[in-house]
């Protein structure tokens, strides 16, 4: 079954991107790892090949649906972006790179909507990477910013490393089976209803 999972395309896009644009500063694809129970040096020791580059670990965070509607998610991922060993310039110009390519609102969104768009699909429809299959979304608005101070980081031993960053990108997004633009209809008469509206005030609506 295919999952839903906004970040593996954003982790994608930024890969596919940064480390072509910037080859002195990596001898390998940009590499994100997710969230885990572990430290930086059991990173670099598992996977040696990103120890001399900029590498980032990722953290999916949902946030509350303030809306009636239900189909356009709003969601935030939250970057570390680190480096251990070699120049730091790797990290001042990956982090710059990050912030011009995701930080120019629906252009950003419109851009890497079209990278989604030049992926191979399997018969279902969906995007395979690493032999999973992901259902691609629609991106809408995407803005980054950095909420507190880096130091924080780096202070800590287990890190083993002196250089890092935190950004969070901020988006909001559909799913497949919502195309932009297609009518959303067949509401349940049963479903509650919320304050001053009715089921029929959502049919008809588009996505946009």
């Amino acid at each position: 079954m295919a999952k839903t999972f906004p970040p593996i395309f954003i982790n994608k896009y930024l890969a596919a991107k940064i480390s072509p644009a910037l080859p002195e500063y990596f001898s390998n694809p940009l590499k994100f790892f997710p969230t885990m129970p572990t430290d930086i040096e059991s990173l670099t020791e598992t996977f040696p090949e990103a120890a001399n580059d900029v590498f980032a670990v990722y953290d999916r965070m949902l946030k509350m649906r303030r809306k009636a509607f239900p189909h356009i998610k709003s969601e935030q991922v939250l970057y570390y972006f680190y480096k251990v060993a070699g120049d730091i310039s790797g990290l001042l110009y990956t982090t710059q790179a990050v912030q011009d390519l995701l930080d120019r609102g629906d252009e950003s969104a419109e851009d890497l909507n079209t990278w989604i768009t030049s992926l191979p699909r399997n018969a279902q429809g969906n995007v395979v990477f690493d032999e999973e299959e992901f259902s691609p979304v629609h991106f809408h608005d995407i803005k980054i910013y950095q909420l507190e101070e880096t130091r924080d980081i780096i202070d800590f031993g287990t890190a083993r490393t002196y250089a890092g960053n935190k950004i969070i990108i901020d988006y909001t997004y559909h799913a497949k089976g919502y195309p932009q633009g297609t009518p959303v209809a067949g509401f349940d008469a049963a479903r509650p209803r919320y304050e001053n509206s009715t089921n029929d005030d959502y049919n008809g609506t588009q996505i946009v």
